[in-house]
């Protein structure tokens, strides 16, 4: 039971997962410090306020906050931003720089008599039976 456990325990993958998750907590505070410290107080001073909880309809006695929830929409698609340019793009970008696209041989040849395709191993054309 105990060999099963460490074995499951070494294999890459949870490794891994255990760095990944702890970076994605350091990445995560980041992240929150710049929406919280830099863009909220930018969009509060072009807006007015850094946040919609003022936002607040009332219904039969009762509160609706719908200004909360605009403030975790706007949090929500400045996060996916900040991640997509500051994360995805450099990381794309990076990739195609060390690895670049191989291009595959091509599967199919012009017949030189109707101009058809055909297969580039192919002796006669499929269309106008003359050799190639």
């Amino acid at each position: 039971m105990f060999k099963g456990f460490r074995d499951f325990i070494l294999r890459g993958n949870v490794i891994d997962l255990a760095v990944a998750v702890i970076i994605g907590a350091a990445f995560t505070a980041i992240v929150t410090s710049l929406t919280e410290k830099i863009i909220n107080p930018l969009l509060g001073a072009i807006i007015g306020k850094p946040n919609f909880g003022y936002l607040v309809g009332h219904v039969n006695g009762g509160e609706i906050r719908y200004g909360d929830f605009l403030t975790a929409i706007i949090n929500f698609l400045l996060i996916a931003g900040v991640v997509y340019f500051f994360l995805v793009i450099p990381t794309q970008y990076l990739l195609k720089k060390f690895h670049p696209a191989v291009v595959a041989p091509p599967v199919t040849k012009p017949c030189p008599q109707c101009l058809g395709d055909i297969p580039v191993a192919a002796t006669r054309c499929k269309f106008c039976t003359q050799p190639v």
